[in-house]
């Protein structure tokens, strides 16, 4: 029998997956993600399975929401990006101060024009110089230079520059993306940059232990569209793992729950991701998804990617209210699981006067090798402290505030994770979870009741009441996948960006959830009308807010089954929650196929004459057809190319053209630009059991 082996690495679980030659799950396993060292989880998790199975894996898939993860909570290697002939607006709107700090951005003169000629030439001192500045320091570099998709020889240049110097990755935009925007191109850059370090960590983590067990078939990873790519094409290339994850998910949940058209719902450790599925694939977002606040140029499954997940801080925000994420902490109920001492002190918080510092402990979350070179003395220190296990903040503000503030700046680079009350906490106290420890939760959300009342006057509970303040963060969370669900849905319409989305779905849902309890309060069918008591309406509803019955919301995670069902009665949508929900990722992280695309561009800047851009420059010619012919013929032999080297037993290669043209009475049918675009299939190679 031969098997296929799915793993997906989540914030807070790794899940595994046995899958026979059917496609069918025949053994499933999960273990805590352990971020200080992935090996031990993945093996914890693989050492639940049938052994004498594991000899018959003839492919190995692996997905992540460690990138998605990162993106979301705005964590990362340190970098250095050079940009190649960028002003400052450019700079300014790319996002990549509010991403990196001043420090690691490096202008330099260069670029080219929109036609692919040189508009300054490189300045190889310059260059040199700020490469030494920052090499030793970084994990990585970045490049980008203006219109570099249309002649990529700047970018080429930098780049072995920083290969003459120094032996660390290095990235360029004209690689990544193959669309015009430079701001977004050098925020893509950045971001896969930053990544390179976790997605190697991750990828030597699962081949060491893979070959523990004596596992040798070809190890792929799951990209944002679903696809699949061996792990060289995945080292450098890891912006595209972003939303693995989440794809992996939806393709799980499609082979899971049997449907060809849902709205999937993922719901982790650190993010809630929805995507709508449509004939039992999901559409595509081809411009870039939407991760957390960035929309990096990588071509993904189209999916709302949002900070709410079982291990999201449970906070007040400013005017908000009590708010749910995006920031990931370690619930209390796991530090007290994996660490019972910890009960003393939060038994002992509960009847104290109320402060920030309560229920905060300090535990090392991953070693960045570029990030520890940077500490100062301090640092250090406090980092080999949390060595020896959690920190109790409150002792160590009053104690020693030195080590306190070291710890702090150690959280905000990413080295460091306090824990916190989370949806996890308040799922405990409500009975809807019992993995963890449900008494250090309980002491947790009376803290937090105590914490929200007397420091910041929320809530009315009473003295020492755990269930209140629970129930209310379980509510809230279920409200706010509403939400999300909401705004997907007007997003999925075609009327809404995702801007005009959020701000429309928050009315639209407290419309919703206040006729859905009403509905449901008497029992009415699943269908959502405007509360009759509405102001302005006179008793009667002019409209009813319905999702469609052809469209039943399937849940999928670790959390689904302790919130779903109150979203789905909430909004009145059919809820699937299908065998094996819990892995989802882990199974459709085996089902994909590898997929390379290739986009080249050309366009015809004078009457009769046609430009295709190529990596090696723009080359001219003097008719469109000839000249969509070496487009196709240049895209189709890397797309076989990058297929194959992407891990392919064998690929097919298939054509698609995108125009942009005008039709007048005067000058007939103009042509402007187009857009060729090869894409190469095929399934990927396996091991052969007879080798």
């Amino acid at each position: 029998m031969a098997y296929s082996l799915g793993i997906d690495t989540g914030g807070t679980f790794t899940d595994v997956v046995l899958l026979d030659a059917q496609r069918q799950v025949v053994a499933s396993a999960k273990s805590l993600t352990t971020r200080f060292d992935l090996a031990q989880g993945i093996a914890g998790a693989l050492d639940q399975l049938p052994q004498s199975w594991l000899g018959e894996v003839t492919l190995v898939s692996l997905s992540t929401t460690l990138t998605t993860n990162s993106v979301v909570e705005g964590k990362g290697s340190p970098v250095c990006v050079l940009l190649a002939g960028y002003d400052t607006l450019q700079v300014k709107s790319s996002g990549l101060v509010d991403l990196l700090g001043s420090d690691g951005i490096v202008c330099l003169p260069g670029g080219h024009d929109a036609g692919g000629i040189a508009t300054q030439a490189l300045d190889e001192a310059a260059s040199r110089a700020a490469i030494a500045k920052h090499m030793g320091r970084v994990s990585a570099f970045a490049i980008s230079a203006t219109f570099g998709v249309r002649n990529p020889a700047h970018e080429v240049q930098l780049r072995q520059w920083v290969q003459d110097m120094c032996d660390v990755p290095v990235t360029c935009g004209h690689e990544l993306a193959s669309s015009l925007g430079a701001p977004r191109r050098a925020l893509t850059a950045a971001l896969n940059a930053r990544m390179i370090f976790h997605v190697k960590a991750l990828i030597e983590s699962v081949q060491r232990t893979l070959a523990a067990r004596a596992i040798d078939a070809p190890l792929m990873v799951v990209q944002g569209d679903g696809s699949l790519i061996n792990v060289a094409s995945a080292l450098r290339r890891p912006v595209n793992t972003v939303l693995s994850g989440p794809a992996a998910s939806v393709l799980g949940a499609c082979a899971l729950s049997g449907l060809q058209n849902a709205v999937v719902a993922d719901m982790g450790g650190t993010t809630t991701d929805i995507a709508v599925v449509r004939n039992g694939l999901p559409e595509l977002s081809f411009d870039g998804a939407m991760v957390g606040n960035w929309r990096p140029m990588v071509e993904a499954v189209k999916v709302y990617a949002v900070g709410l997940g079982g291990d999201s801080e449970v906070r007040l925000h400013g005017g908000e209210g009590l708010t749910i994420g995006p920031r990931r902490v370690v619930p209390l109920s796991l530090l007290a699981h994996q660490h019972p001492r910890i009960l003393a002190a939060l038994e002992r918080q509960q009847h104290e006067t109320p402060h920030a510092s309560q229920m905060r402990f300090a535990q090392r979350l991953h070693a960045d090798s570029a990030l520890l070179a940077r500490l100062n003395d301090d640092e250090l220190f406090a980092w080999e402290t949390l060595a020896d296990g959690p920190v109790d903040l409150e002792w160590a503000n009053m104690e020693n505030r030195a080590l306190a503030r070291a710890i702090a700046r150690l959280e905000r680079k990413g080295l460091a994770i306090y824990s916190g009350f989370t949806p996890s906490d308040a799922a405990h106290v409500m009975g809807l979870s019992s993995h963890w420890s449900s008494a250090a939760a309980t002491f947790a959300a009376r803290i937090w009741a105590r914490q929200m009342r007397h420091m910041y006057g929320l809530g009315t509970w009473k003295q020492g009441d755990a269930i209140g303040p629970a129930q209310d963060v379980v509510n809230k969370v279920a409200d706010t996948i509403c939400q999300k669900l909401i705004e997907a849905g007007l997003n999925d319409a075609g009327q809404m960006n995702e801007s005009s989305a959020g701000k429309v779905a928050a009315l639209l849902t407290a419309m919703a959830l206040g006729a859905g309890k009403a509905a449901a309060a008497a029992d009415a069918a699943p269908v959502i009308p405007v509360t009759p008591d509405t102001p302005g309406l006179g008793g009667s509803a002019v409209f009813q807010l319905q999702f469609s019955p052809s469209m039943p919301l399937v849940g999928v995670g670790a959390p689904a089954s302790s919130y779903y069902p109150a979203v789905a009665r909430a909004l009145g949508v059919e809820l699937k929650l299908p065998p094996f929900a819990e892995v989802a990722n882990a199974v459709g992280a085996v089902l994909g196929q590898v997929s390379q695309r290739v986009h080249l561009t050309l366009t015809q800047p004078a009457r009769g004459v046609f430009k295709v851009f190529t990596a090696q420059g723009p080359v001219d010619f003097g008719d469109l057809a000839s000249a969509v012919a070496h487009a196709q013929q240049l895209a189709g032999a890397e797309a076989h190319a990058r297929a194959m080297a992407a891990g392919a037993a064998q690929a097919e290669v298939v054509y698609s053209q995108r125009n942009n043209s005008v039709n007048n009475d005067i000058d007939g049918n103009v042509f402007f630009e187009a857009v060729v675009t090869a894409t190469a299939s095929g399934v990927p190679q396996r091991k052969s059991l007879a080798q």
